[in-house]
C-alpha cells in the first residue's frame, strides 16, 4: 500500500522516516480538511498506467481511512453499490486537452457520508472502467491515498519534483540539477536546504522554488522549512546518486535467496534479475535506507545480484526487501517466510505464536524474513518407507475446511482418525504462501515459504514426521502452472499498461498458451523457469521430507498455443511430454520412489506415455460414480476407473469418486437422486449413504491407487458452491457419530484394509462388467478369488455373479457365507444391494491389523516398461542379503533366473534384465532375498 506524503516534523525528517507521495492523484487545493470542497485529478498515465489511453468512461472506486480503521486495507464508507457496476455518482470527467487526465469534485465528509465525530485521516481510491476489468492503481499496483489535514495549522509540502511512491527516493546522476518547488498553507518564511546547507529562502511567501545540484554520491536530503521558532514545520525528499555497478562473481557456495555463513552473523543475499540496472538490499539491519553499503554486486553474466550482509545477531529475525531499479520493492522470491501488511493481523496467535510484526512505516508491500542461527528441526523418522503406488489410498484435504483451528498441530491430532480409516497418504491442498489467508491455495506467490495461516514451519515438519511414524506419506499439491500478482518474479517484469507480464520476463508468458489459465502463465521452456521449478521441487523434498507432489493443471506445461480451444489443448503434445519427463527425472534423482501425480486430463495416448514413464495421473470418475449412486444407471459405466481399460501397462491411475474440484456424491444423491421407486429413494439419507457403500465396493476393489476427498467417508453432503466455490465450508466432525454415516466410514475402512493386505490386488488378474444397472468385478489368483456384485438400479435386478469356482464363498463385509453349486446362477439383488465375496475366509478384524505387504520393502521397479530388449530393475535392501531374480510367464513357468550375488550390501541397487529373446507378453519379475520377496509386471513388446 502506498500513502501520500506524511506531514512530518523536522526531527522525524532528519531521522530518515519515509516520505511518500504518488502524483497519480493531485488535489486542488493542495491542503484541505474534511469539510473543504476539493477537485481531485487522476493522471491515468501514471502509476500502473492500466487506464492510459482508455477511451471509455472512468470511475473512481473510493472510501476513507478513519480513526476506526485497523489498517490501510480497512476502507470505510466505500462509494458505489458494486465494484463491477458503473456508478454515475463516481464517474470522472475527462479533460478536453489531455485524455489521460480525469477530475471529480466533492466535499469529503458529505461525499462519503462520514458521521460527525469520526475522524477522516485519508481518502483511499483506485480507478476503473465500468465493469472493473481494468483498474488504475499506484506504482506497483498499490492503492492510492490522499492525506486529509486534521487542523488549520501551518503545513508545507514539496510539490515538485514528484517523489516516487512506495517510500523510494529519486535517483539522479552526479552533477544533475534539480528544480524544487514547495507550497505552504499560509504566507510565511520559507527556506530550502540540501544536506542541511541553505540553497535559497524567502521571508513572506506561500511558494518557493530553488535549484539543487547533485554533487555527492549516495543519499541526499532536500528539506523545505516553513515558519519560524516553535511554529516551524518542514517537508523533505530524498534523492540518491548511485555509484557505478560493481561486477563480481557470486561467491562459491552461495545459494539462491539467503546463504547463511558460518558464525551466524553474516549472510549472502542472491537475487536473479537479468537486465535490471541496479538493486539495493534494504532491511532492518540498515534501517531500510538506500545507501551505498546496500548496493548489490552484479554477476558477470548480468543475471544475478548479490551482497554480503554482516553484523547480524544470531537467532534474530530480520525483515528485508530488494529495491529494483529504484522503483520496485519486492520480497525475496526464495524467502522461506514473508510478512504481509494486509493479512498477518488476521492470523490467530494460537496458529502462529509470536509472529514477527510487519515493519509498518519503514517500507511497503510484502517483505521477506531471514534468521541466522536457527535451530534445525530434529527429525524423529529418518527411514520412512513409502507405500507402493499400487497400495496408495490418498486422503485429499484442505486444512482450512477440515479442522476449525486450521493449523498443523490440530491436524496432527486427527491422525488417529485417518490412520483408523486406513489411508496411507495425505494430500494437502497447496500450503506454500498464497495470496490472502483463506484460500484453496491455487493462487501462489511464494514457493519456498509455508503459508503462515496453517502454522509455523516446524509444526509442518512435526506433522510430516508424525505421519511418517504412522506409515502415512505426505503429498504436496503444487501449483507451477502459474503464479499470481504478489509474486516478485511477476512484479519485476510486468507491463502495467497491458496488465500482463512484460515481453522480457524470464519466467512468464505474456498470454497463457492454453485455456483455463488463472493469474500469469509460466513458460516451461524457459531455462529460468526450468531452473526455478527444479529448485522448488527439491526444496520440499529435502527440507520438509514430503513424499511427492500432485501437480495442479499439469496439462498447462506447454508452449504449444491452443488459445481457447480446449480440444486442441488436450491433444498429444510431445513437447509437454518432454517437459514432464525432465521434471520427473529431476524428482527421481532426489528420491527414486517419489510420487509424481499429474492433474492432466489429456488425450489417453499422452497419459499412457507419462504413466509408462513412472508418473501417476488423476482419474476423474466423479460423474460416473455419482450417476450410479443417484440411480441413473444408463450413464454409470465405471470401467474407466481401471488403468487396464485405458490400455495402460502400469497401475498409475489415481482414481477418485470425489476431489476438491468435484461435487459431493451425497449432495447430488440427496438433491437429484432417482425417485422412481418411493420405497428406495436415493434422496433419503439412509438410502443415499447405503448406495455410497455400494460405490465404495466398486471403487476400492479396483487395482491401482485411489483418492478420497475429505469427509467423503462419512457422506459429506454440502454443495461445493456453498458460500462460493472456494469459500469456507462447514466442518462436519459430528457426522462420525451418526450410526448410518459411521457404517459408511467402516465400509471404507474394511475395503481399504482388504485392498492393502491381499496380494490379489497387485498380482492377480482383474476383469469387470460395470457398464449397466448390475455390475460385477472379479479378481483372481491361485491363493484368493474375489467377486464383487451390485445393483445400482432403484428396482430389484438379477445379476450373473460368474463366480470363479463353485464351493463356499464368504461375504467379506457381513461375515456371512454361501455355498455355490452353479457359478453362473443368477442372484437377485434388491436396489442398492451389493456384496464382496472372497473364496478364502478373510476376517475383517484380522485384515485391519495386518501390516502392509512385505513386498513393499524392496521398492522394486522396472523401466522402460514395456521394453523390447532389456529392462533396468531398481530395488533397495534394508540390510545386506543375497538376491535372486526370477522371470515368470503368465502360465506360471519360470523362463529366466538370475542369482545376483551371494550377498549384496544394504542400499539402492540396479540390474540389467535382458529380455530380447522372450516372446511378446506380460511377465512377472520376482526379486527375493530369502526373507523378502517383491514382484512387478513387465511387458515385453518387440
Amino acid at each position: 500500500m502506498k500513502t501520500l506524503r506524511l506531514l512530518l516534523s523536522l526531527v522525524a525528517l532528519l531521522a530518515g522516516m519515509p516520505v511518500l507521495q504518488a502524483q497519480v492523484v493531485s488535489t486542488q487545493p493542495v491542503f484541505f480538511q474534511d469539510t473543504t470542497p476539493i477537485t481531485l485529478t487522476f493522471d491515468a498515465s501514471q502509476g500502473n498506467a492500466a487506464l492510459a489511453g482508455f477511451t471509455g468512461p472512468v470511475y473512481i472506486w473510493t472510501g476513507v481511512i478513519t480513526n476506526n480503521s485497523t489498517n490501510n486495507s480497512d476502507w470505510k464508507y466505500v462509494k458505489s453499490p458494486s465494484f463491477n457496476v458503473a456508478d454515475p455518482a463516481a464517474q470522472m470527467t475527462r479533460s478536453s486537452t489531455n485524455p489521460n487526465l480525469y477530475t471529480i469534485s466533492f466535499t469529503p465528509r458529505s461525499f462519503y457520508g462520514v458521521p460527525a465525530g469520526e475522524q477522516i485521516l485519508k481518502l483511499a481510491m483506485i480507478f476503473k472502467n465500468a465493469s472493473g476489468s481494468v483498474v488504475g492503481r499506484g506504482n506497483g499496483g498499490a492503492d492510492i491515498f490522499v492525506d486529509v489535514q486534521q487542523s488549520s495549522a501551518l503545513t508545507v509540502r514539496i510539490t515538485n519534483p514528484v517523489v516516487p511512491s512506495g517510500g523510494n527516493p529519486l535517483f539522479l546522476n552526479l552533477n544533475d540539477q534539480l528544480s524544487v518547488t514547495g507550497t505552504a498553507s499560509a504566507s510565511t518564511a520559507l527556506a530550502l536546504y540540501l544536506n542541511n546547507t541553505l540553497v535559497t529562502q524567502q521571508a513572506n511567501a506561500t511558494t518557493l522554488t530553488g535549484t539543487v545540484t547533485a554533487t555527492q554520491t549516495g543519499r541526499n536530503v532536500v528539506k523545505l522549512v516553513a515558519g519560524s521558532g516553535a511554529q516551524q514545520v518542514a517537508d523533505s525528499l530524498v534523492f540518491v546518486v548511485r555509484p557505478a555497478v560493481n561486477v563480481a562473481a557470486l561467491p562459491a557456495g552461495a545459494k539462491d535467496g539467503v546463504t547463511y555463513l558460518n558464525g551466524g552473523t553474516s549472510v549472502i543475499l542472491n537475487l536473479t534479475a537479468p537486465n535490471k540496472q541496479f538493486v539495493y538490499a534494504l532491511g532492518e539491519w540498515n534501517n531500510w535506507q538506500v545507501e551505498n553499503a546496500a548496493y548489490m554486486n552484479k554477476t558477470p553474466d548480468g543475471t544475478r545480484w548479490w551482497i554480503q550482509v554482516n553484523g547480524l545477531t544470531p537467532g534474530v529475525e530480520y525483515a528485508y526487501q530488494y529495491l529494483v531499479d529504484g522503483t520496485l520493492r519486492i520480497a525475496d522470491p526464495y524467502t522461506e517466510k514473508v510478512l504481509d501488511p494486509n493479512n498477518d493481523s488476521f492470523i490467530p496467535a494460537v496458529t502462529y505464536p509470536n509472529l514477527k510484526p510487519y515493519p509498518t512505516g519503514r517500507t511497503t508491500g510484502i517483505v521477506s524474513v531471514l534468521q541466522t542461527g536457527q535451530t534445525a528441526y530434529q527429525w524423529q523418522v529418518n527411514n520412512f518407507q513409502k507405500p507402493k503406488k499400487t497400495d496408495l489410498v490418498i486422503y485429499e484435504l484442505l486444512v482450512r475446511d477440515f479442522i476449525a483451528r486450521h493449523d498443523y498441530q490440530t491436524l496432527r491430532d486427527t491422525l488417529n482418525y485417518l490412520q483408523r480409516l486406513g489411508v496411507n497418504a495425505i494430500e494437502l491442498m497447496p500450503f506454500n504462501e498464497f495470496e490472502g489467508n483463506e484460500s484453496w491455495g491455487y493462487n501462489p506467490s511464494f514457493y519456498f515459504a509455508p503459508d503462515k495461516y496453517y502454522g509455523t514451519k516446524n509444526e509442518l515438519k512435526q506433522f510430516i514426521d508424525e505421519c511418517h511414524r504412522r506409515g502415512i506419506a505426505v503429498i504436496m499439491d503444487m501449483v507451477l502452472n502459474h503464479s499470481c500478482g504478489q509474486s516478485p518474479m511477476v512484479q519485476m517484469y510486468f507491463d502495467g499498461s497491458t496488465g500482463k507480464p512484460a515481453a522480457n520476463s524470464p519466467w512468464f508468458n505474456q498470454d497463457a498458451t492454453h485455456p483455463f489459465n488463472v493469474c500469469y502463465d509460466f513458460n516451461h521452456e524457459s531455462t529460468f523457469t526450468q531452473y526455478f521449478v527444479e529448485k522448488v521441487n527439491a526444496h520440499w523434498l529435502q527440507e520438509y521430507k514430503i513424499d511427492g507432489y500432485r501437480f495442479d493443471l499439469s496439462k498447462g506445461f506447454t508452449q504449444v498455443n491452443s488459445g481457447s480451444n480446449v480440444g486442441q489443448w488436450g491433444q498429444y503434445d510431445q513437447s509437454r511430454v518432454n517437459i514432464w519427463n525432465r521434471i520427473y527425472g529431476q524428482l527421481t534423482a532426489i528420491d527414486p520412489n517419489v510420487y509424481c501425480i499429474l492433474e492432466h486430463f489429456a488425450d489417453n495416448t499422452e497419459e499412457k506415455v507419462l504413466a509408462d514413464a513412472g508418473m501417476m495421473l488423476w482419474g476423474n470418475m466423479n460423474f460416473n460414480y455419482n450417476e450410479a449412486t443417484m440411480g441413473f444407471v444408463g450413464s454409470s459405466d465405471l470401467s474407466g476407473g481401471y488403468y487396464g481399460a485405458r490400455t495402460w501397462n502400469n497401475p498409475h491411475l489415481v482414481t477418485y469418486m470425489e476431489s476438491h474440484d468435484e461435487e459431493r456424491l451425497m449432495y447430488k444423491n440427496l438433491t437429484f437422486g432417482n425417485q422412481l421407486n418411493p420405497a428406495h429413494n436415493p434422496r433419503d439419507l439412509s438410502t443415499a449413504l447405503a448406495r455410497n457403500e455400494a460405490a465404495a465396493a466398486f471403487f476400492f476393489t479396483v487395482p491401482g491407487p485411489k483418492m478420497v476427498w475429505q469427509f467423503g467417508e462419512v457422506g459429506y453432503d454440502v454443495n461445493i458452491d456453498f458460500n462460493g466455490r472456494v469459500g469456507n465450508k462447514p466442518i462436519r466432525w459430528n457426522y462420525y457419530q451418526d450410526p448410518a454415516r459411521r457404517k459408511l466410514y467402516d465400509t471404507y475402512r474394511y475395503l481399504i484394509a482388504l485392498k492393502k493386505a491381499d496380494p490379489v490386488f497387485e498380482t492377480g488378474t482383474f476383469t469387470q462388467s460395470v457398464g449397466g444397472a448390475t455390475k460385477s468385478i472379479h479378481l483372481s489368483s491361485a491363493a484368493q478369488n474375489i467377486t464383487v456384485i451390485g445393483n445400482f438400479d432403484v428396482t430389484t435386478q438379477s445379476v450373473n455373479p460368474a463366480f470363479q469356482s463353485v464351493g463356499k464363498w464368504y461375504n467379506y463385509l457381513t461375515g456371512d457365507s454361501i455355498t455355490v453349486t452353479n457359478a453362473t446362477a443368477p442372484i437377485s439383488l434388491q436396489p442398492g444391494q451389493y456384496a464382496v465375496y472372497t473364496s478364502r475366509l478373510v476376517k475383517k478384524g484380522s485384515v485391519l491389523s495386518t501390516k502392509p505387504r512385505a513386498t513393499e520393502a524392496l521398492r522394486l521397479t522396472a523401466s522402460p516398461n514395456p521394453t523390447s530388449t532389456a529392462a533396468t530393475l531398481r530395488y533397495e535392501l534394508a540390510s545386506a542379503a543375497p538376491v535372486t531374480v526370477a522371470v515368470v510367464n503368465m502360465l506360471g513357468s519360470t523362463v529366466r533366473t538370475i542369482n545376483v550375488s551371494a550377498k549384496q550390501a544394504a542400499g539402492a541397487h540396479q540390474l540389467q534384465l535382458p529380455v530380447q529373446d522372450l516372446a511378446n507378453g506380460i511377465y512377472i519379475v520376482r526379486v527375493s532375498t530369502g526373507q523378502l520377496m517383491q514382484t512387478t509386471r513387465l511387458v515385453v513388446q518387440h
